[in-house]
């Protein structure tokens, strides 16, 4: 900040430069806002999320009634939009890659048990993905609504922080989970995350925390529990595809996180009520 803000989005082209064969004047899209190079020595590792120029090079601005999308993100990224899903639905293509990125190195079986700390956007995304690989969720976090939706999403368990250790005890027998994914980004929920996985499990650190900060932890219980602490970081072109793939074929349903739309004249009412902690999602309509 300061700086243009919006970077989950669909539209319609409205016009396309040369060598763009793909798409054409017309055509209902969804994208994601940035692409990797594919020629620094982080892409030619495979790591293309940690391309060493994949921020600078993002996209952002979508709250506007156009957007440019350069070509190399238009090469990788951009995806003709399905007729079953609303433009709504779609622009759920940036935040859903990102958290497929962060499980698609996980094993979850059905049945494993997890936790998601965090009952926002994201945390809430975790739990569709995580209920169409099979998994027994808990969810905690501070806003009741949220929780209560959580629940109707398919969570076993949602409770507010304060009921949390009870309510792994009694949903784990006393073992623990089996995955915490940690969606909050603050560096004390990271600290304590690891209080509620079973020995031999994984914590996914999502939410990011602020540059600079620390964290401790207890090495006896990371040593002896081969306890597995993973940050994950933005998404890779295989990422967005699943996603894409998910969304296409409505094996996660998105629309019950949208809580309502805006004009884009009102976009402060929108953010005013996300302070407040009112609704999840808020379409932004040009």
């Amino acid at each position: 900040m300061p700086g243009v803000f919006g970077h989950e989005f669909s539209g319609i082209v409205a016009d396309v430069g040369k060598g763009v064969r793909k798409f054409k004047r017309g055509d209902e899209i969804m994208a994601v806002h940035s692409a990797p190079c594919l020629k620094c020595r982080y892409c030619k590792k495979g790591l293309c999320n940690l391309c060493e120029k994949i921020m600078d090079t993002k996209v952002l601005g979508a709250f506007a009634e156009y957007i440019l999308l350069p070509s190399h993100i238009v090469k990788q990224n951009v995806f003709h939009k399905p007729r079953n899903l609303t433009f709504k639905e779609a622009a759920f293509l940036e935040p859903l890659s990102c958290v497929v990125h962060g499980m698609q190195e996980l094993k979850i079986k059905e049945r494993d048990k997890a936790l998601i700390i965090g009952a926002g956007p994201i945390g809430l995304l975790h739990l569709l993905l995580l209920k169409n690989k099979g998994a027994d969720v808990i969810i905690t976090g501070l806003e009741k609504k949220r929780l209560a939706l959580a629940k109707k999403l398919g969570a076993s368990v949602a409770v507010t922080p304060d009921k949390l250790a009870n309510a792994i005890n009694k949903f784990t027998a006393g073992l623990g989970v089996d995955y915490v994914f940690e969606c909050t980004g603050q560096p004390d929920i990271w600290q304590s995350s690891v209080n509620y996985v079973r020995r031999g499990g994984t914590v996914i650190l999502f939410g990011g925390c602020k540059s600079g900060t620390t964290v401790t932890y207890d090495t006896g219980r990371l040593h002896y529990d081969e306890l597995t602490l993973k940050g994950v970081f933005h998404f890779t072109p295989d990422d967005v595809r699943l996603a894409y793939s998910l969304l296409k074929g409505r094996k996660i349903k998105v629309s019950k996180l949208i809580t309502g739309e805006y004009q884009l004249k009102d976009t402060e009412k929108a953010f005013l009520k996300l302070t407040k902690g009112e609704g999840i999602k808020y379409a932004i309509i040009p």
